[in-house]
């Protein structure tokens, strides 16, 4: 059962919340799961769900705390640009103290993993660079990780990318991380959108969803998840 905690962050001293579920059975190890720009919507109370159900302490921090507590909006080209306002205005440096906040409350029981979604996407691959205490990262259609593919990563990383995605040309991505880390693994998946791990979604595919969950969990479970 999912509850609404508060951690510190430690850059600034800033209380933000976060989505908080325990594991199912023995815990394999903390993950921190982040949102798209719309906040912590439906589709991440069901990615945290998951998470809890597969043995892990999951938690989801809400990015945009600084502009609006709590900030949720819907998939539609207002609440697109609100988050995109929003993402803007709290800035990498938030971001990152935000999430190393989530590694340095979840580290003390096990080790700690990351996923992120679009906006999210591109967290972790940032955070794989800036935080420390991750065991691994999954990235998910991060439309900015093209643009840092040479920055030095402290853990095993991996890209999970939709062929249809409109927003991020996945052959050019792969390219481009490739050429810097040929150790990090990117997949692509033929019949999916961008936003494909959002079930019910127009750009989602079931079987590829599965897939990608299924290669994130191998990773997790190569890097540490008991």
């Amino acid at each position: 059962m999912a509850d609404i905690i508060k951690i510190k962050s430690g850059h600034d001293g800033f209380e933000f919340t976060a989505l908080h579920a325990g594991p199912t059975g023995a815990r394999k190890g903390g993950v921190i799961v982040i949102q798209e720009i719309f906040g912590l919507d439906k589709y991440v109370h069901e990615d945290v769900a998951r998470w809890a159900a597969l043995g892990f302490e999951a938690v989801a921090p809400s990015m945009f705390d600084r502009q609006e507590v709590g900030f949720t909006a819907g998939h539609d080209d207002a609440g697109m640009q609100s988050g995109v306002k929003y993402a803007m205005a709290n800035g990498s440096d938030n971001a990152m103290s935000d999430i190393q906040a989530c590694i340095d409350y979840l580290s003390p029981r096990g080790p700690v993993f990351i996923v992120g979604y679009c906006y999210g996407g591109t967290m972790v691959w940032l955070a794989a660079s800036r935080t420390k205490g991750l065991a691994a990262g999954s990235s998910y259609y991060g439309g900015q990780v093209a643009g840092m593919a040479a920055l030095a990563l402290s853990c095993p990383v991996e890209l999970h990318l939709g062929r249809k995605d409109g927003h991020i040309p996945a052959d050019e991505v792969k390219a481009k991380v490739t050429q810097a880390h040929p150790e990090v693994a990117v997949f692509i998946y033929e019949n999916a959108g961008h936003g494909f791990n959002n079930d019910g979604r127009p750009d989602s595919d079931l079987d590829d969803a599965k897939l990608a969950r299924q290669r994130t969990l191998a990773l997790f479970e190569a890097n540490g998840a008991r």
